[in-house]
C-alpha cells in the first residue's frame, strides 16, 4: 500500500447541521474584532502620529503572520494528537491570544504615556505596543480561522453540498460580526458603558475603541466556549484516518507516515492540480482588488467624501471623524447585504449557471463599485469648492457613497465563502498526488490572500503619494484587478466535481 503523509482522509458521512452551525458561529466573534480593525484602527493609527502614507505598513502584520502562521497551524492541526481533538486546541488558544492582543492595542496610548510619550506628536512607545498587540491579534486570528474552517470541512464529510453550506454559514456569521462591529464603531457614546476606559492619554475616540474591543472579547469567548463544548472531537493518532460516528468526529483507518512541515508544504504546492492553481490565481487577484478598499474605506469617507483630515485643525478633525462614522454606517449596511447574500449563494449560483460564473460576475460588480468611488469623490470635491471646504457633503453624494458600501456586500459574500468551499472540495476529491489535509490546504489558499495584502501594504502609501496623495489611485488599481479576476474566473476556473457520497444536488454549485 502506498504510504501517505498524515492527512485528513475523505469522510464517509457528515455531522448534523446544528453542529456545523455552532462551529460556524465562532466567525461572528472573529469578525467582530476584524470589523473594528477595518473601521477604526487606521484612523486610530494616524491619531498616534503615524503619517497616512506609512499607516498601510502597519497592516503588514496581518499578511506576514498569515503567510507563516496559518499554513503551520493548518499542518499541525492536521497532525495534532491532543486528547481534546485536532482543531479544538488551536481554536481555544487563538481565542485566548485575541484577548491578550486586544488589551495591548486598546491600552497602547496609556502604556506609552506611562513610559514617557508626549501628549502631542508621534507617540513612539504607544506605537510600539500597538504594533506588538496588532501582531499578536493577527497571529491569533489566523490561529482561530484556519482550524475553524478545517473543522467545518471535517464535519461536512464527503457531502459537497454540506461543505458549501458550512462555508456559507461561516460567511453569514462573519456578516453578523461585521454588523455588530460596525454598529459599535459608529456609536460614539459606547464608552459610557465602561467609563474607566477614558483616561488622560486616551480621549473619547480611544475610549470608544477600548469599549468596542472589550465587547468583542466577550462575544468571541462566549461563542467559542459554546461551540467547543457542544461539538465533540475525539482524539486522533497518526495510525488512524477519520470517519464520522453518530455525528461527531471519530477515527479509523490506515497508518500514515508523518512528514516534516516544510517538506509537506513544498510537496503540497508541487502536487497542486490545475483547478487549485486557478483557484489560487483568482483568489490572489480578487484580494488585490479588495485590500485597498478594506484598509482605507472609512478613511476615504473622512477625507475624499467629507473633506476632513486626521492631522489638521480641530474643525478638520471633527469633519474627518464625522466621515469615519458615516463610513462605519456604510460598512454596517455592507454587512447586512453580506449576510443576506451568504444565505442565497446556492440559489444565485444556479441562476447564473455555475459558481465560477457567479464569482466572475460579482467581481465585475466589484470593479464597477471601485470605479464609482472616483466619481463620488470628484463630485464631493466640486461641492466643497463651490459651497465651502468644511461643509458636509450633500445628501445625494453621501447616499452615493453609502450605496457603494452596500452593493459591495454582494461580492464580499462570495469572497468569504466560495474560495474556501472550493479549496475544501478540491482537497477531498484530489487524487493520491495531493498530500495536503484540510488544514494545510486552507493554509495554502491563505497564501493567495496574504501575499496580495503584502503587496498592497508595501505599495499603497507610496503609490498614492506618487499620484498626489489620497486613496483613489489604490482604488482604481483595485478596480483593474477585480476586472481581471472576473475574466479569469469565468473563462478558466473549472466547476467542482460532483459529490463523492451523494448524488449531485440540483441548485448546488456547478
Amino acid at each position: 500500500m502506498e504510504v501517505e503523509s498524515a492527512r485528513v482522509t475523505t469522510l464517509e458521512a457528515a455531522s448534523p447541521l446544528r453542529k456545523i452551525f455552532s462551529v460556524a458561529s465562532i466567525a461572528a466573534g472573529i469578525q467582530f474584532g476584524w470589523a473594528l480593525q477595518l473601521s477604526l484602527l487606521t484612523p486610530y493609527v494616524q491619531l498616534l502620529g503615524i503619517p497616512h502614507k506609512w499607516s498601510s505598513l502597519i497592516w503588514l502584520c496581518g499578511p506576514v503572520s498569515g503567510m507563516i502562521v496559518q499554513p503551520i497551524v493548518g499542518y499541525y492541526s492536521d497532525n495534532c494528537t491532543s486528547r481534546f481533538g485536532r482543531r479544538k486546541p488551536f481554536i481555544a488558544a487563538g481565542a485566548v491570544l485575541v484577548a491578550i492582543a486586544v488589551f495591548l492595542i486598546g491600552y497602547a496610548a496609556d502604556i506609552g504615556r506611562l513610559m514617557g510619550d508626549p501628549k502631542e506628536g508621534i507617540k513612539t512607545r504607544a506605537i510600539a505596543f500597538f504594533i506588538l498587540g496588532f501582531w499578536i491579534l493577527d497571529v491569533a486570528n489566523n490561529t482561530l480561522q484556519g482550524p475553524c474552517r478545517a473543522l467545518l470541512a471535517d464535519l461536512s464529510g464527503s457531502d459537497h453540498k454540506k461543505t458549501r453550506t458550512a462555508n456559507a454559514f461561516f460567511s453569514f456569521f462573519m456578516a453578523v460580526g461585521n454588523v455588530l462591529g460596525y454598529a459599535a464603531g459608529s456609536y460614539t457614546n459606547l464608552f459610557h458603558m465602561l467609563p474607566f476606559t477614558e483616561t488622560k492619554s486616551c480621549n473619547v475616540y480611544c475610549a470608544n475603541l477600548k469599549t468596542c474591543f472589550f465587547i468583542s472579547i466577550t462575544l468571541l469567548l462566549l461563542v467559542t466556549i459554546i461551540a467547543l463544548s457542544y461539538v465533540e472531537e475525539k482524539p486522533w493518532s497518526p495510525e488512524q484516518g477519520k470517519t464520522v460516528d453518530g455525528g461527531d468526529i471519530t477515527d479509523a483507518g490506515d497508518t500514515p507516515t508523518k512528514t516534516p512541515f516544510f517538506l509537506e508544504i513544498f510537496t503540497a504546492l508541487k502536487n497542486l492540480e490545475r483547478p487549485m492553481w486557478i483557484l489560487l490565481m483568482v483568489t490572489a487577484l480578487n484580494w488585490l482588488a479588495w485590500f485597498p478598499f478594506l484598509l482605507f474605506d472609512t478613511d476615504w469617507m473622512g477625507k475624499e467624501v467629507y473633506g476632513g483630515t486626521s492631522g489638521g485643525t480641530a474643525e478638520q478633525l471633527k469633519v474627518y471623524d464625522n466621515g469615519v462614522r458615516a463610513g462605519a454606517l456604510g460598512l454596517m449596511l455592507n454587512a447586512i447585504v453580506l449576510g443576506i447574500t451568504s444565505l442565497a449563494i446556492e440559489t444565485l449560483a444556479r441562476w447564473v449557471g455555475g459558481v465560477h460564473k457567479l464569482w466572475g460576475l460579482v467581481n465585475f460588480v466589484l470593479a464597477t463599485c471601485f470605479a464609482m468611488t472616483v466619481l463620488v469623490s470628484k463630485l464631493a470635491e466640486a461641492h466643497r469648492r463651490h459651497d465651502g471646504l468644511l461643509l458636509p457633503p450633500p445628501s445625494g453624494i453621501k447616499a452615493g457613497a453609502l450605496a457603494i458600501f452596500t452593493i459591495l456586500g454582494i461580492p464580499l459574500a462570495i469572497t468569504f465563502s466560495v474560495p474556501f468551499a472550493l479549496a475544501s472540495i478540491f482537497c477531498k476529491t484530489s487524487g493520491s498526488n495531493s498530500s495536503a489535509g484540510q488544514g494545510l490546504s486552507l493554509g495554502v489558499l491563505n497564501l493567495a490572500i496574504v501575499v496580495p495584502q503584502m503587496v498592497v501594504s508595501f505599495l499603497a502609501g507610496p503609490f498614492d503619494a506618487l499620484f498626489g496623495g489620497g486613496n483613489l489611485p489604490a482604488f482604481v488599481f483595485g478596480a483593474v484587478a477585480a476586472a481581471v479576476s472576473a475574466a479569469v474566473a469565468i473563462t478558466m476556473l473549472p466547476s467542482p466535481p460532483p459529490d463523492v457520497s451523494t448524488k449531485p444536488v440540483a441548485g448546488g454549485f456547478h
